[in-house]
């Protein structure tokens, strides 16, 4: 019996951990997407407590709560952080097969030094050594990215954010961290959300253009997108809870623009037709500036109307949508590439039915110059656990080019889930290892080092252009 995550965790044959440990293990992570709040990053944010630090905004560990029966107040209510740690820990035994339980014990040994498994029975101890351990200078939020190899990271903005914490994080010349905003456009696209009208009216306030239809819209948005640009903004991301692909013709899509801005009394049927036409606007504008394009699809959100109402948004009540999609990619990435307006582009579906339907599908508009142009994007969300990502890697690997594959993000608002990415490299590592136990590849270290080095990090850096 192997010991409980030992330095060969998730490690099961020779090459597979001279894979991790003499390349996977020392090569630098890159998060090209997360929901880091720049502000923390820019004031170096000290937390209290480990429970501002680890289930301050976890989803992942709500719903671990919640499934024990814990009580909202303890979970995103005002009970204290002690009896919020103490209701997690609770629960965290429950959690067996589950990736939050393995991540959760690689947090507390990578961070805090901590081999003993968080429970009922020792709880309390963890809570005291992780909160002495936080009252160290070193453990600051832009130290723990440090200290996780982290050299650069992509957060999740707004376009009518003014970028200022940005700009402070650069001009921190003791921080070596890259820090670069990634363009979110999500509310510009959703006209049927209350409040979209005053949205456009802060969108046409900072861009100083007066938006009064589809044109103006337009103008408004490059000019941000531009603005983003200028800041090293080389990332856009749409969270898309379904594909729709309704095109119809610019004097259509105005006068939508226009009813919009005074009404969002619009159908589903005007919802797909306006999101069709935005995205074919803002992906022939990212073709231009040779921005990366990342469709996150397959989301059925904030399902629980009581918990929404009581803690929000991004509360962990989402689930997946079972919808189909991949027609209607297809057609919209056909419309941008017939034209040359095509951009790179990810694309991830939270349905894990949908692997080998994205594997065929990027397979058509590859090439341009570009090596994995499309790409499959890592296992997200309900998918980023061992069979997950084994599934998602198997997939890609048979369909495509493993090779080329841009890998691992964290799509986290924690700043110590970076062993998201170890748990990550530890799977591709034992999978290519099996491979070549096999002998389905052969046992060539220069081959299948760079090949390992290249998806952990390398890859990434290349594909999206950045400066490192």
């Amino acid at each position: 019996m192997k010991q409980f995550m030992d330095k060969d965790f998730l490690l099961k044959s020779d090459v597979a951990k001279k894979l991790y440990h003499d390349y996977a293990e020392k090569t630098p992570v890159l998060d090209y997407h997360c929901h880091l709040e720049p502000s923390e990053i820019a004031s170096d944010r000290k937390f209290s407590n480990i429970t501002e630090l680890w289930l301050g905004g976890d989803h992942y560990k709500w719903r671990i709560m919640r499934s024990n029966g814990v009580e909202e107040k303890y979970i995103t209510g005002d009970a204290s952080d002690e009896e919020k740690f103490h209701a997690f820990a609770k629960a965290l035994p429950n959690a067996i097969g589950n990736p939050m339980y393995h991540w959760c014990h690689l947090e507390l040994q990578r961070y805090f030094g901590i081999q003993e498994t968080l429970s009922e029975k020792n709880w309390r101890e963890i809570y005291e050594l992780c909160n002495e351990k936080l009252s160290q200078p070193d453990m600051t939020a832009k130290k723990l990215i440090e200290m996780s190899g982290v050299t650069l990271v992509c957060t999740t903005d707004d376009p009518v954010d003014d970028l200022h914490y940005h700009r402070e994080i650069k001009e921190d010349r003791d921080f070596k961290v890259q820090v670069l905003p990634a363009w979110r456009p999500d509310l510009a696209m959703s006209p049927e959300k209350e409040g979209f009208g005053d949205y456009i009216a802060k969108l046409s306030d900072v861009s100083g253009i007066d938006i009064k239809g589809f044109a103006s819209l337009k103008d408004a948005l490059v000019k941000r997108l531009d603005f983003f640009v200028e800041n090293g903004c080389l990332v856009s991301d749409h969270g898309l809870d379904y594909a729709e692909y309704r095109p119809i013709s610019e004097d259509e899509m105005d006068a939508l623009v226009r009813k919009a801005l005074v009404s969002n009394d619009i159908t589903v049927e005007e919802q797909m037709q306006f999101r069709t036409m935005m995205m074919l606007f803002l992906g022939a504008e990212y073709a231009k500036r040779d921005m990366v394009m990342q469709l996150h699809y397959g989301a059925k959100r904030e399902n629980n109307q009581r918990v929404f109402e009581s803690a929000g948004a991004n509360a962990g009540i989402d689930c997946i949508n079972e919808k189909g999609f991949c027609s209607e990619v297809a057609d919209f990435l056909n419309a941008l590439c017939k034209d040359d307006n095509l951009p790179k582009t990810i694309i991830y579906s939270l349905n894990p039915v949908d692997n080998a339907l994205i594997g065929t599908m990027i397979g058509c508009f590859q090439g341009a110059g570009v090596r994995g142009k499309i790409q499959q994007g890592s296992a997200w969300w309900f998918n980023d656990h061992k069979p997950g990502m084994t599934a998602q890697i198997e997939s890609l690997a048979s369909l495509g080019l493993l090779g080329n594959f841009v890998g691992m993000l964290t799509d986290s608002r924690s700043f110590i889930s970076y062993p998201r990415h170890e748990y990550f490299r530890r799977i591709l590592c034992n999978f290519i290892g099996e491979l070549v136990d096999n002998g389905e590849y052969p046992e060539d270290y220069q081959v299948l080092g760079e090949i390992v080095e290249n998806i952990s990090y390398y890859n990434a850096v290349r594909y999206f252009g950045f400066d490192l």
